[in-house]
């Protein structure tokens, strides 16, 4: 047995070791992914509780593939897009990626207003504004070593889906059923919201940030030389440890959420979360042995939500920023100062502002949470075939190429995305 003092060292020593994965996988989960779910649960009830299970290896291998290029060629995937493909190509994945993750920030910042309006009195606006301002002074003006630990600890505030999961009564045997055994229904709604669950899951915004964050990693680790990498099996596996635990642990948020939403929110005849209040009650029996248990819930509602958005609108103007950055050969690092990464912060400023814009023109802030998530899922499609081609590439990756294992199931995932999509749009039309 070891010790209490052992123990805290190996877990430590752990910890340390996490980086790009484990914070890409809670970006997963950000305030898009939360209220994605929750209407999951609240329409369906369990009856998409399977999709976490099935997802974790697609979203696991996309990842690690993406993590992959990043660490072994010291390059984003638009700059290896820029010298292997035509600018056609170039410019229409630059495109897809600002116009996704923009939209994504601004639901992101509507959805921490709307949170924070539960626990505050202030306009609106306000709240937009001075979260805003906050995210885009820590994320011009911190290093990346201090940032990266930041965003690394706001990963913590998932923890009360799954802690509420264990408090609530649960049908444990339909729960384990429907997690394994698929369910389908033909309709548009059940579409377009397993499109949104697939594109909140697997989103194109992680692809590119988790490559760029192993460039990062090669330079901090003085890994990447004169324009070459270094890197070993070893970091490779360290790469995969790391990307494994996180997407594993936004998987087991994803189906906590879900859980969470079905049981305390369909069960009760709540069908649909049409405001921040709604989806906060999904968290009411985690307090609710406590007086104001509605406040209580309200309160980690909001910290969950708010922490998870200063964790995933940096990473969402942030590989904005890279690909762009890296399309136009401009200087692109968070460890670099504005003045000599004019353009990269330029995006990341620009991104955000138009994100925050969004707001401003009457849009809800829970249904844009939803829509971006389907247009996530319908973005990531070809993206994904780039990325398969390029992780396959023997040229780019040399021996670090994908094998067969990591082949198939990035196909699997490009064809059930695929499928998703023209199931939803097929379903609108007839």
């Amino acid at each position: 047995m070891k010790s209490s003092t052992e123990l805290a060292v190996t877990i430590k020593g752990f910890w340390r070791k996490l980086g790009p994965g484990l914070v890409t996988g809670a970006a997963d989960d950000d305030p898009s992914g939360i209220a994605t779910y929750s209407q999951t649960g609240a329409q369906f009830g369990y009856g998409q509780l399977w999709t976490a299970l099935y997802m974790l290896p697609l979203m696991t291998a996309v990842q690690e593939a993406c993590a992959r290029i990043g660490l072994v060629t010291g390059k984003g995937i638009t700059t290896i897009v820029r010298e292997c493909y035509s600018r056609t190509v170039l410019y229409a994945v630059v495109g897809l990626v600002v116009i996704a993750n923009t939209i994504n920030i601004g639901a992101d910042l509507g959805a921490m207003a709307a949170a924070a309006q539960l626990l505050i009195p202030a306009p609106f606006i306000v709240l937009t504004l001075i979260f805003t301002a906050i995210i885009l002074l820590l994320e011009i003006y911190t290093n990346y070593k201090t940032y990266s630990k930041i965003l690394k600890w706001l990963a913590i505030t998932l923890l009360a889906y799954p802690i509420t999961v264990f408090i609530v009564n649960q049908p444990w045997s339909t729960i384990l059923r429907a997690s394994v055994v698929p369910h389908f229904e033909f309709s548009f709604a059940f579409f377009f919201i397993i499109t949104g669950v697939l594109g909140t899951t697997i989103s194109p915004y992680m692809f590119f940030w988790e490559a760029s964050q192993e460039v990062e990693e090669d330079k901090e680790k003085h890994l990447l030389k004169r324009g070459k990498t270094f890197v070993s099996w070893i970091s490779v596996r360290q790469m995969r440890l790391d990307n494994t635990f996180g997407m594993i642990f936004s998987e087991f948020a994803t189906w906590s959420i879900i859980v969470v939403g079905a049981t305390v929110l369909h069960n009760s005849g709540v069908r649909n979360v049409n405001t921040a209040a709604d989806a906060a009650k999904a968290l009411e029996p985690l307090v609710h042995s406590f007086p104001h248990a509605g406040f209580l819930s309200k309160l980690i509602f909001s910290i969950g939500i708010i922490g998870l958005g200063l964790l995933a609108i940096p990473v969402l103007s942030g590989s904005a920023a890279y690909s762009v950055s890296e399309a136009f050969k401009w200087k692109a690092s968070l460890n670099l100062k504005p003045k000599k990464a004019r353009g990269f912060y330029g995006v990341i400023i620009t991104a955000t502002v138009v994100g925050l814009v969004i707001n401003f023109i009457g849009i809800d802030p829970v249904k844009a949470l939803v829509y971006s998530a389907v247009l996530n899922g319908v973005a990531a499609v070809p993206l994904l075939f780039l990325i398969i081609r390029i992780s396959s590439d023997e040229k780019v990756m040399g021996e670090f190429k994908s094998g067969w294992l990591s082949k198939t199931i990035l196909w699997v995932t490009f064809v059930a995305m695929g499928a998703a999509a023209i199931a939803m749009f097929y379903t609108i039309l007839k």
